[in-house]
């Protein structure tokens, strides 16, 4: 019997390879969108009608407590590019990512084997392009075969070459050549669709990356007239820039259901892995609904950092699945990686790890800890370990219990101070060993970059008690 099942395994097993080398790869990242602006989500809004979206939660997995790295656009798309903390090259706030870092690191495209063709369609947000035209920060200079994209600062208008408060030129670049406005018309949600529909169908025959990074629904609250006027109608309550968004986020949903119909009609659906999610919390000056969780874009509550995130690989895994395990945006890389049966990086090795044991049943639990720090003047942070989750600015912080106490109403510092002074100690050596990789192995000297003296007594109160719990088990 052995000796029969054995050939059968390892057909299965060569067939698995082959799939695993002609793997599509699909990455979808919407921008600002609330937790609660998908009709998935039981607390949505009446307004909210998301069908397509929620089509592909029913068909994938749809994880229930996954974050982004960081609490606005850039910050996520640079730990998202590289597997890893973004604070490691020194990004921190939507200024430093928006500037770029060492066009010299690899990204995303570089990890993926030779015979992949990847396109970036959308928002890029990770370097300007006030070098034109040598563009060094530009999505194919980075590795990234092709695109259609723009640059600059994180938005753009929807229906014309220009920035979000001005009427100053801004670029969509095919490739790397300027596209005329005489040559540029339609509503830009619509036409990065059509960018990926026709990539899909280029492509359908070699293996492809598309990483297709909408600009909806941020920044300017721009939509067709007949749509915003059709949610005023429909929905008398709600306020101007809430029907304007609903229409922005109608076109956004109708894109999503266009790339995953393209897919399917190629007959590619089945070997694609495809990853859905936004880049942070949604907005609240576009008024956008994260639910029950505290807070919006910009700071790092729940609301900030937790990210409606979908799944689908038809051909490996069941769908129509919830997971509640945590996880977070940097380990999209090292879950296609791992997808792909390929090793990471070993002398910058990643600090997200692959999703796929967990899909697969073969493990319940993944990052001991989770950090965040969105830098500035403000020093707001934030660790999650299991449960629990300190937040903080600077030096003064609170401790919460998500399980108990999802919202975040409830500062449980006082009544378990062990916890949350291990938590503050967490971070900051954490953070001291994002300054060290940012700065080549040496701390910065600057005022604020060192240890403060909380910290440090927060660090030894830790490590104390770590002696002391290692002596009475030994005892």
């Amino acid at each position: 019997m052995k000796t029969r099942l054995l050939p059968f395994l390892a057909l299965i097993a060569a067939s698995f390879t082959a799939a695993a080398e002609r793997l599509n790869i699909v990455l979808i990242l919407t921008d600002d969108q609330g937790y609660a602006d998908i009709s998935f989500n039981p607390e949505h809004p009446k307004e909210v009608n998301t069908p397509h979206m929620d089509a592909l939660a029913q068909e994938g997995i749809f994880f229930t407590q996954a974050y982004t790295s960081g609490p606005v656009c850039s910050p996520t798309r640079a730990g998202l590019m590289l597997g890893r903390y973004q604070q490691r090259v020194g990004v921190y706030t939507a200024g430093d990512g928006g500037s770029g870092f060492d066009p010299e690191l690899p990204i995303f495209p570089g990890f993926l084997p030779e015979e992949y063709t990847s396109t970036a369609i959308g928002k890029w947000h990770l370097g300007l392009d006030n070098d034109y035209p040598e563009l060094k920060w530009h999505a194919v200079s980075r590795g990234f075969d092709e695109s259609y994209k723009f640059m600059g600062r994180g938005g753009h208008d929807y229906f014309e070459l220009k920035g979000v408060n001005s009427d100053d030129y801004a670029p969509i670049y095919r490739n790397k050549d300027r596209v005329a406005p005489e040559d540029y018309e339609g509503y830009l949600t619509t036409r990065l669709t059509e960018e990926a529909v026709d990539f899909i169908g280029r492509e359908r025959d070699n293996p492809f990356f598309l990483y297709l990074a909408y600009n909806a629904v941020h920044a300017p609250a721009q939509a067709p007239r007949e749509d915003i006027d059709h949610y005023k109608n429909k929905y008398p309550g709600i306020s101007d820039k809430r029907a304007i968004l609903m229409a922005m986020l109608y076109h956004l949903d109708e894109g999503v259901g266009a790339v995953v119909g393209k897919l399917k009609e190629e007959k590619v659906w089945g070997n694609t892995l495809l990853f859905f999610l936004t880049d942070n919390g949604g907005s609240k000056a576009m008024e956008a609904n994260n639910g029950s969780l505290r807070g919006f874009k910009q700071n790092l509550y729940e609301g900030g950092i937790r990210t409606p995130w979908i799944v689908t690989w038809p051909e490996k895994f069941s769908g129509g699945r919830k997971i509640d395990t945590p996880i977070i945006s940097i380990d999209i890389l090292p879950t296609v990686l791992d997808a792909l049966g390929i090793d990471g990086p070993k002398e910058t090795p990643f600090d997200g790890k692959s999703i796929l044991p967990i899909i697969s049943g073969k493990s319940d639990t993944h990052h001991a800890e989770m950090y965040w720090n969105s830098g500035g003047s403000k020093g707001e942070w934030a660790v999650r370990q299991g449960d629990w989750k300190a937040h903080g600015f600077k030096e003064k912080f609170t401790l919460f219990n998500l399980k108990d106490d999802p919202s975040e109403t409830r500062d449980v510092s006082i009544d378990n101070s062990r916890k949350a002074n291990e938590l503050f100690a967490l971070h900051a050596n954490w953070l001291e060993e994002m300054k060290r990789s940012e700065n080549g192995g040496k701390l910065p000297v600057e005022a604020g970059t060192q240890l403060s003296k909380a910290e440090r007594r927060a660090q030894n109160r830790a490590e104390n008690e770590k002696r002391r719990a290692e002596r009475r088990a030994q005892q």
